[in-house]
């Protein structure tokens, strides 16, 4: 598998972003090896908290909920998914699948890390992902909150905002990564931060993974992570940890997901569910404070 690998230089001085780097390998699925990067701050004793980001951002969508997770005490782990941040990005759309991923991010965080009692945060992809490891390794699963996301199997229309944006990612002669996800946030970014989102892609080579990511969506019964998924809720349906449901009231893609997570989990059950108000796609942007606190209400609810 043919891979790039972005200089470190070019994460030298990202505003609010003082957190040093740490690396896993993982295998490729063709006999070789990538390296995987994530953040780990705070107490090596304490119980996890895992955040996954989404399409297109990586661990630095995070800066601003990790502080107030380890002011509290919490250890808190933030991979940078294969294809993202620091991350190693295979150079072909084919080198990408849902099951790759997913693969991924469980030799992180259960071969590597050998995480147990994790509280899950997981939002857009980071969902996607996160909850097919909650799925299949519920026991070292505390409490999960999630927000703008879903675990989607084909079933269903997407919606047009959804089939705009995979449409986008594949055509355009441009994919400004920064530029995408401020777009997707209420509040205005800093031409600093938009800079910090573009740092992992210094050119179009890079973005295979931030380019072939919409498309691995499930939007038919066919496509071949839909059994995969369908599994996947059938294990969520035995869930009955704290579950709690944060999605943001501004949101075209996935309003009105949150829905299916109250009918199918049974730890949603007598959480304090929120809408986070004045808050785009981007919730850890635009609202981290609140993302936080949803967090350490799980925290609590699970103690």
């Amino acid at each position: 598998m043919k891979t790039l690998r972005t200089p470190d230089e070019r994460f030298v001085g990202l505003p609010d972003f003082p957190f040093e780097p740490h690396y896993a390998e993982v295998g490729d699925d063709e006999g070789g090896h990538l390296r995987m990067h994530y953040l780990d701050e705070g107490p090596g004793d304490a119980a996890p908290v895992l955040l996954v980001h989404g399409e297109p951002s990586w661990s630095f969508l995070y800066r601003h909920v990790i502080p107030p997770l380890v002011g509290a005490g919490h250890r808190v782990v933030v991979p940078d998914l294969v294809g993202f941040g620091r991350s190693d990005k295979p150079t072909e759309h084919s080198d990408y699948t849902y099951a790759r991923h997913v693969a991924w991010l469980r030799q992180l965080v259960v071969d590597h890390l050998d995480l147990t009692g994790i509280t899950f945060f997981g939002q857009d992809w980071g969902g996607l992902l996160g909850l097919c490891l909650v799925a299949s390794d519920a026991g070292r699963f505390a409490g999960v909150v999630v927000s703008n996301t879903g675990l989607p199997t084909g079933h269903g229309p997407a919606s047009d905002a959804f089939l705009e944006w995979q449409r986008f990612s594949q055509d355009s002669p441009h994919f400004p990564i920064g530029r995408i996800i401020a777009g997707g946030c209420t509040s205005e970014l800093s031409d600093e931060v938009v800079a910090a989102y573009d740092a992992p892609f210094p050119e179009d080579a890079y973005t295979a993974g931030a380019r072939i990511f919409p498309s691995l969506v499930p939007t038919s019964p066919e496509d071949p992570a839909s059994d995969a998924n369908k599994a996947a809720w059938r294990a969520l349906g035995d869930f009955e940890r704290p579950f709690l449901v944060a999605f943001s009231d501004g949101d075209p893609v996935t309003r009105g997901g949150e829905a299916v997570f109250h009918a199918k989990v049974p730890g949603t059950r007598g959480q304090a569910h929120r809408t986070i108000e004045g808050a785009g796609h981007f919730v850890q942007e635009d609202r981290p404070a609140e993302v936080a606190r949803a967090i350490l209400d799980v925290l609590a609810a699970g103690t």
